[in-house]
């Protein structure tokens, strides 16, 4: 961890809502007048699409089930430890970016499942912003929870997530309800021993649980509205953090414990600002001074 360039990362995982928390962000940056540079866990996947379907049928063929974006062998966190450790020592580093569709293959001039060619972070920034898969992967080859200076974990429910994945993949990339389960059981080892661990490394925990019926996620209609849940906020450290004070100013909040707060899942982004935008400008004045 450096005082001089902090690194925020925000793990999730798939269609855990990091894109919305990265909004949030984006708001505290731009009110604050930070200037963050952001990069993302997809800049980091070992293989362009194409080249991720390879490696899938030939471990599919080698009885080997269980591989998927998930898994630790499917990116580079060796090269994402790199960016962590070069920017917290010196405030520069590396990424690129994974094109995901044509609109995004437009702007940058790169077909869709493929990488743009590695560049440079944009110079004299105040802070890093990571958002992915695995900004707090711990594992004894790599170490980037303790590059990172605030470890944010976003997570809906098994259930819940099940729900938006089936959802977002039937919708926008025809898959089959089928097809979507051979998916989420190939990821399930990974799931398990890749992405869970990372959340006993975060500082704070976001997870969305829906208080509707999401017993057979295989079957729901529809995905559970933010008015459809509660989120339940955890600290790591609850030291410094005023509970009183959060539960005043989040309607229908309350403790669950020493360390937790529940909130209604409407007010996720007031009490995300209301937590976060402290937490960084204390980074940022602490980084400006040193």
């Amino acid at each position: 961890m450096s005082r001089k360039h902090p690194i925020i990362s925000v793990t999730g995982s798939s269609g855990a809502g990091t894109t919305t928390v990265k909004h949030t962000f984006d708001q505290i940056f731009r009110r604050e007048g930070i200037k963050a540079v952001s990069i993302e866990g997809d800049a980091f996947h070992r293989f362009d699409r194409a080249a991720m379907k390879a490696e899938l049928d030939a471990r599919l063929e080698a009885g080997d089930a269980t591989f998927s974006h998930f898994s630790y062998e499917a990116n580079d966190l060796a090269a994402l430890e790199a960016t962590f450790r070069s920017y917290g020592e010196t405030g520069a580093g590396r990424t690129r970016t994974y094109v995901h569709d044509a609109r995004e293959a437009e702007h940058w001039g790169v077909e869709p499942g493929r990488f743009t060619p590695w560049r440079d972070l944009d110079p004299g920034s105040d802070l890093l912003f990571y958002e992915g898969l695995h900004g707090a992967v711990a594992n004894g080859r790599v170490n980037l929870s303790e590059l990172a200076d605030l470890k944010i974990g976003v997570v809906p429910v098994i259930n819940l997530e099940w729900t938006q994945k089936i959802h977002r993949d039937r919708a926008s990339r025809g898959y089959s309800t089928e097809a979507v389960t051979d998916v989420i059981l190939r990821r399930m080892h990974a799931y398990v021993h890749c992405i869970c661990p990372q959340f006993t490394e975060t500082d704070i925990n976001f997870q969305r649980v829906p208080v509707v019926d999401t017993s057979n996620p295989f079957i729901a209609r529809w995905i559970p509205t933010a008015d459809e849940s509660l989120v339940v906020i955890r600290f790591r450290n609850p030291r410094g953090i005023d509970f009183p004070y959060l539960v005043s100013m989040i309607h229908g909040s309350w403790m669950t414990r020493a360390n937790s707060i529940v909130i209604p899942g409407g007010k996720l982004d007031i009490a995300m600002q209301l937590i976060l935008t402290p937490l960084i400008l204390r980074l940022v004045d602490n980084a400006r001074r040193a």
